[in-house]
């Protein structure tokens, strides 16, 4: 798929990950989720002198210790309960091309340990094996999170980050590359509707470009094409502008309450000081106290502008509105 964007520090990354492609030395991806870092490690594989070798991707919090280490390096036969012939590694299975260690913070220690080793020395055992395997493979590490910070505290080794760490290519978030968005979001849209075999798009109104626009978007460039693709799904089939933006389709009035203790957290609402005994618990009155506090702390820091209070809710305009009445708001 193609590495869309053209706001000057996405381009920069852009251009960082093309140049570093030609190095052929152990790099990282970091990024929020959802902001592309399987897109940049595949363009730092097939623009790189290893291009038509095997490009390989193992998520590492997907696996427990165990499972990973066998998917890494392989096992051989009766190595552990279930094995049942010998199996060659994604490592093996990468020589001579890459091999993408996503989520690599979620690799345990004795497997870091292992990594760290073939990145230096480029051999390794099979789990339950005595032989040597030499094999020729640049990894490639990506992740959602501040390994410095991890490594600092101990929850991530340091000496595999600095042989990680030759280079660190950082991968702007949705909102730091604004000019982006709205062309982002066309191009998904044509995508969809072509995919859908439906009739020719026609575009958004102001005010589904002005939500666009004023979303955080914290999943990014994911959580956009999901947007678009949900807002074309339900417009209406009359041919007019899309107006209304399904930013969150956790949206509806029967929506279950937030918890108190996640709200509180969000908000920085201070939680109740003491939990009512079973039993003495109005509900109704709970829950409206409870949604009063939310919609006047966000009316606050929004200078009563309904519209900004009610995206920072993640609630739609309307329902915002209906909850004043409810709640009898001024």
């Amino acid at each position: 798929p193609p590495i869309l964007g053209e706001d000057p520090a996405f381009l920069d990354a852009v251009e960082h990950c093309s140049r570093m492609a030609t190095i052929d030395r152990s790099c990282l991806v970091v990024g929020e989720r959802g902001t592309g870092k399987e897109l940049f490690t595949a363009r730092l594989h097939y623009l790189s002198p290893r291009w038509n070798g095997p490009l390989i991707k193992i998520n590492c919090a997907a696996l427990s210790e165990t499972l990973l280490e066998s998917e890494l390096f392989g096992h051989e036969l009766g190595a552990f309960t279930g094995a049942q012939k010998k199996r060659a590694g994604r490592f093996e299975l990468a020589d001579s091309g890459t091999l993408v260690l996503d989520e690599i913070a979620n690799a345990s220690a004795a497997v870091q340990e292992k990594i760290l080793r073939v990145i230096e020395y480029g051999e390794f055992e099979r789990v339950g094996g005595t032989e040597t395997i030499r094999v020729d493979v640049r990894v490639i590490g990506a992740a959602n999170v501040d390994l410095p910070s991890l490594a600092k505290a101990g929850k991530f080794r340091a000496d595999l980050l600095d042989r990680l760490a030759f280079d660190v290519i950082t991968i702007p978030p949705m909102r730091s590359r604004p000019i982006d968005i709205l062309p982002m979001a066309e191009f998904f849209a044509l995508d969809v509707m072509r995919d859908m075999e439906m009739d020719a798009f026609p575009g958004f109104s102001d005010a589904a470009r002005q939500t666009l626009l004023s979303h955080t978007w914290p999943g990014n460039v994911r959580e956009l094409r999901n947007v678009v693709e949900r807002s074309i799904f339900y417009a209406p089939s009359d041919g007019n502008q899309i107006n209304d933006v399904a930013i969150d389709p956790f949206n509806s009035p029967w929506r279950p309450p937030a918890s108190l203790e996640g709200s509180s957290e969000i908000f920085d609402i201070p939680p109740p000081s003491a939990p009512p005994s079973f039993g003495s618990v109005n509900f109704s009155d709970t829950v409206a106290e409870f949604e009063t506090s939310l919609i006047t702390k966000a009316m606050n820091e929004t200078r009563h502008v309904q519209k900004d209070a009610a995206n920072r809710l993640g609630l739609g305009y309307h329902q915002f509105r209906r909850l004043l009445k409810k709640l009898n708001i001024k």
